[in-house]
């Protein structure tokens, strides 16, 4: 499979839909659904370690590059 963003499979994208947010403002929603200024004051103020801040990060570039159709099948599925 040719990814859209590197390091990205379909694993992750996975992920993005099943893991919820741990703390802060949008504690319990889920990565793929946090809005885009969010992700974005992530990237500018860094993101955290560990698996979160790894899908923090690529749903940052998913939301920044208008990739968000790539999800929509796997929101589908579930």
């Amino acid at each position: 499979m040719n990814s859209a963003l590197p390091g990205m499979n379909p694993e992750h994208l996975e992920l993005l839909l099943t893991r919820e947010m741990p703390y802060g403002k949008y504690k319990g929603r889920k990565i793929a659904d946090l809005p885009g200024h969010y992700l974005n004051w992530f990237a500018r103020q860094g993101f955290p370690k560990g698996e979160i801040g790894r899908l923090l990060q690529l749903m940052q570039e998913i939301d920044h590059n208008g990739l968000k159709d790539l999800l929509v099948p796997l929101r589908h599925r579930a």
